[in-house]
């Protein structure tokens, strides 16, 4: 109650601070937060029988968005990973497993 309060207060503060030239932003990590409120919240019955519905439709759609996310980050990384391999990057240790199988002098 005394956060919505702090909210209300400083939505009705707001407008009479000098508007920012940058826009808002929401990151990847900022909707994972979220979707931890909301489990939390659920957990400690903060969301009433009615509205468990619209609360797990929006859990469900930030939990396929995040992982959809996850998904593509990981098909970039070995993306790149194939084009560092294709291009002669020369991997670390294929240098060490090449020092080790030298042929010792007689």
């Amino acid at each position: 109650m005394a956060e919505e309060q702090a909210q209300t207060q400083a939505t009705q503060e707001a407008p009479n601070q000098a508007p920012s030239a940058e826009a808002p932003q929401l990151s990847i990590a900022d909707l994972q937060a979220l979707l931890n409120v909301i489990d939390v919240a659920s957990s400690r019955g903060a969301f009433r029988a009615n509205e468990l519905t619209n609360v797990g439709g929006i859990a469900d759609k930030l939990t396929k968005f995040l992982q959809h996310v996850a998904d593509q980050q990981k098909a970039q990384q070995d993306a790149q990973k194939k084009a560092d391999a294709d291009s002669g990057a020369v991997d670390e240790g294929k240098i060490g497993d090449a020092q080790t199988t030298q042929a010792k002098p007689e």
